[in-house]
């Protein structure tokens, strides 16, 4: 009431397709409020038609790539976040206004990666009843590596996909990396 208000500022971290596509078929097969995600094939092709919970990933990176065009939104990468954690926790801290000593970015730097996060139960969801999450399909934080897809796309399926992608992200000039 009556003091300054202060545009929204979104953070928003994306993650190229073919990852994102296993990491999600994974995520199926564990969390129970999800229907059984059924072959990975027929997962891959309801994955490209955006036939999933929260729909189109296509949709969804295009959108807010534009939307930093208009609003205050950082746009990150998934990949440039493993490649480089401290530059990326930078152009948050510059993103935010805020300023923070080196040993703290460090700590932060040590404190969000990966390997730390997955043996963090705040993090990993693994006090969630198994009902809900079946930790023993796969975990929720299972590798969060560049690249897995190679382990379960086959020469044909990326072949497809590639020509899809090529197709549903025509005339956007936003580019992912799917290995490091």
């Amino acid at each position: 009431r009556g003091g300054v208000s202060l545009p929204l500022q979104v953070i928003y971290v994306a993650r190229n397709a073919k990852d994102v596509a296993v990491s999600y078929y994974h995520f199926y097969r564990m969390a129970k409020v999800h229907p059984e995600p059924g072959t990975w094939e027929s997962f891959l092709e309801k994955f490209m038609a955006g036939e999933v919970s929260y729909g189109s990933w296509y949709q969804h990176v295009r959108e807010w790539w534009e939307l930093r065009r208009t609003h205050p939104v950082l746009y990150l990468f998934y990949e440039d976040m493993q490649e480089n954690p401290k530059r990326e926790i930078r152009k948050i801290l510059e993103f935010l206004g805020r300023a923070l000593s080196e040993e703290t970015v460090d700590h932060i730097v040590r404190h969000t990666s990966f390997k730390e996060m997955q043996k963090n139960p705040m993090a990993n969801y693994s006090t969630i009843p198994v009902e809900l999450m079946d930790h023993n399909i796969s975990a929720f934080m299972r590798k969060g590596i560049t690249g897995d897809w190679k382990t379960m796309f086959t020469v044909a399926q990326n072949e497809r996909f590639d020509a899809h992608y090529a197709e549903k992200m025509a005339g956007c000039n936003l580019k992912f990396h799917t290995e490091l």
